[in-house]
């Protein structure tokens, strides 16, 4: 197995291994996501009022965000292979405990815990991004959350066909035994690490996490971009489970999960943001995709009129939040590399409160105004990424090219 001293030298990061790192990426974000096709059968089992379905997802976000704070910072003072492989494995336990829940609390208690340890994604990031040349960076950061992507879309369908086919605590139970053998599977194959890392006190590390948004003002403006960017891509994904398993379209749980699959496309958003990146055309592609975002709205919004501009909003919609995202990171990793975990939770945090955001102002909104509602702030989250982009850029440009 090639080590992380032999890949920093060569500047190359074996396939297989970045295709690892990928499927293990996209089996635990995953986890975040499989609830969202079935919010209309976990409110009826448990009795959880339709205007505050969003807090199913919420609270795995607001558990996703702690991880992010306590968990993540962690790989760059810990040996990686243990700490991801430790993190899985406590995932297994939070989905046994989701699966087997029979009350409210015992049910949100996994869920959080769920959120929490998901984290594992962003370890799995930052150190391919780590093991990775500067020549390939973009690149395989673009090939992981390629897989981040087809984790999130597919769990959406996976979860709404098998909760049609065996219920909806089959998912977490199928997925608790796929997480077991990565676990095992990525404990094994990982690479060695040097023992020899400087190692600090863990309040220290924490308080070096949030420095670097005064000593690196680049990761303030990309995660201030990433805020607004996924409370658009929550608002979406969280709120459509409602108009089409309702009139005039009555979709099932199956047929509102194969909505995931149109958004594969967005991988190739990942992929080509990245070599853009590397290209040096990190600014122009956030532009781009940024507009594009915003556009894709105006299809979305005729959910009720026809199925195939939806499909060509959300596809669009994917698209260009995926190239931002991965731009993003291309980003924010050149700039301190002994603290790229430190860098990456700080930024995901940023992530994980605009999901938040958008999926309880979703379902909240589409209670109240419905799926113009729902549209609008979508669109308005958009709008906001672009302006907060447009307002920096200059300054942006002076920090890097």
């Amino acid at each position: 197995m090639t080590t992380e001293k032999e890949n920093k030298s060569t500047g190359f990061l074996p396939p297989l291994m970045v295709l690892l790192f990928a499927v293990a990426a996209g089996l635990s974000v995953a986890n975040v996501y499989y609830a969202q096709p079935m919010l209309q059968l976990m409110t009826e089992e448990f009795g959880i009022p339709k205007g505050s379905a969003g807090m199913i997802v919420t609270i795995t976000q607001i558990g996703y965000g702690i991880g992010l704070l306590l968990i993540v910072p962690l790989g760059d003072v810990l040996n990686r292979r243990k700490l991801i492989s430790g993190q899985m494995l406590l995932s297994v336990v939070a989905l046994m405990l989701i699966g087997f829940a029979q009350h409210q609390l015992v049910f949100f208690t996994g869920m959080m815990l769920l959120g929490l340890l998901a984290v594992v994604t962003q370890v799995l990031v930052a150190y391919s991004a780590n093991l990775a040349g500067p020549s390939e960076r973009g690149r395989v950061v673009g090939l992981v959350t390629s897989g981040i992507v087809i984790g999130i879309l597919l769990a959406r369908t996976i979860s709404g066909t098998m909760a049609d086919l065996a219920g909806w605590r089959s998912v977490y139970f199928l997925s608790a035994v796929l997480t077991l053998i990565l676990a095992g599977t990525l404990f094994k194959v990982l690479p060695a690490e040097d023992q020899n890392r400087t190692f600090t006190s863990y309040p220290k590390l924490l308080l070096s996490m949030f420095r670097l948004f005064i000593t690196e003002r680049m990761l303030l403006v990309r995660s201030l971009i990433a805020m607004f960017l996924f409370a658009a891509f929550s608002t979406l994904w969280t709120a459509l489970v409602f108009p089409l398993s309702a009139a005039p379209f009555f979709l099932s749980s199956t047929e509102v999960g194969l909505f995931g699959l149109v958004g594969v496309l967005g991988t190739l958003g990942a992929t080509k943001a990245g070599q853009l990146a590397d290209r040096g055309l990190a600014q122009w592609t956030t532009g781009v995709a940024l507009s594009l975002l915003l556009l894709s709205w105006l299809a979305i919004a005729f959910v009720g009129s026809s199925l195939w501009l939806l499909i060509l909003g959300i596809i669009i919609l994917d698209l260009a939040v995926q190239a931002v995202h991965v731009t993003n990171q291309s980003i924010i990793y050149t700039l301190q590399p002994e603290a790229k975990s430190r860098i990456v939770a700080g930024y995901m945090i940023f992530y994980s409160i605009g999901s938040g955001i958008g999926s309880i102002t979703a379902t909240k909104l589409f209670a109240i105004a419905g799926w113009t509602g729902v549209c609008i702030i979508g669109a308005a989250f958009s709008a906001l990424a672009i302006f907060f982009w447009a307002l920096t850029l200059r300054y942006s440009s002076k920090l890097r090219p």
